[in-house]
C-alpha cells in the first residue's frame, strides 16, 4: 500500500453514528471530509481502493437495526458478515449477543477500518480478506448488506446462498432496492426506511428490507 490505512483513515474520516442505527459509531466520511470529494483518479494515487467502508450504507443500516431489534437472530450463534465494508453488521450482531462474528471482505483497507470501528464500540471482530463466496463458510447465520447491486456478482451469490442454505445456514440480506435482487428466492422479515445522503444514493430515505434467502 503506498498509504498507511489507519493513518489515512483517522485523518480523513470523523466519529459519527448512522441516522438508522445510532446506537454505534464509526469513523465515516461526510461533505466536511476532503475523502467525499476525491475522484476515482484521486483514490488511485494513493493506492486506496473505492472506500465503500467509509460510508454507511442503507442496507447495511437496516440490516443493523434489525439485527439490533432482534437479537434473538444471532444470540449465541457463529455469525459471518459477508462484504463487511466498515463492520457496522457485524458490530450490530456482537452487541445483540452474538457468540462470535467474522466479518469477510476482500478489500485490504477495511480489515483496518473494521478494526478501528470495532474499538470504538468495544466488541471483538475476526476478520478474512478472503473471498469465500462459493465456499462452505462455517456459521449458523450469515448477513449481507447491500450485495445485489451487480448482476455478475449476484450471479456468483444466488447459487452460493443456496448452497449454504440447504447446509443449515440462515442468510439474511439488506437490500435498498438493488435491481438484482432475487425477491422471488426471498421472504420479507421488516421494512426501514432508512435516511442517507444524495451523494450516495438517488434519494434522502432509501426503502430498505430485510429478508431472508430462502434458496
Amino acid at each position: 500500500m503506498k498509504t498507511d490505512p489507519e493513518t489515512f483513515i483517522l485523518a480523513n474520516t470523523g466519529v459519527l453514528r448512522p441516522p438508522h442505527v445510532p446506537e454505534i459509531a464509526l469513523h465515516l466520511a461526510d461533505e466536511a471530509h476532503d475523502l467525499w470529494l476525491k475522484t476515482e483518479e484521486e483514490l488511485e494515487e494513493i493506492g486506496l481502493p473505492p472506500p465503500f467502508w467509509a460510508f454507511a450504507w442503507a442496507g447495511g443500516q437496516g440490516l443493523a437495526r434489525f439485527v439490533l431489534d432482534h437479537p434473538e437472530i444471532v444470540q449465541g450463534r457463529k455469525v459471518v458478515d459477508f462484504a463487511s465494508g466498515s463492520g457496522l453488521v457485524a458490530i450490530a450482531a456482537m452487541k445483540a449477543g452474538a457468540g462470535n462474528v467474522l466479518a469477510a471482505d476482500i478489500d485490504p483497507w477495511t480489515e483496518t477500518a473494521i478494526r478501528l470501528n470495532a474499538k470504538l464500540n468495544d466488541v471483538a471482530i475476526g476478520f478474512t480478506s478472503a473471498n469465500i463466496v462459493g465456499t462452505m463458510v462455517a456459521g449458523d447465520v450469515l448477513l449481507a448488506g447491500d450485495v445485489f447491486y451487480d448482476q455478475s456478482f449476484a450471479n456468483a451469490l444466488i447459487p452460493w446462498f443456496t448452497a449454504l442454505r440447504a447446509s443449515g445456514m440462515r442468510v439474511i440480506v439488506g437490500d435498498p432496492g438493488r435491481s438484482y435482487c432475487p425477491r422471488d428466492r426471498m421472504q420479507p422479515l421488516a421494512t426501514y426506511m432508512v435516511p442517507v445522503t444524495r451523494a450516495l444514493e438517488d434519494s434522502e430515505v432509501k426503502k430498505t428490507i430485510v429478508w431472508e434467502f430462502l434458496g
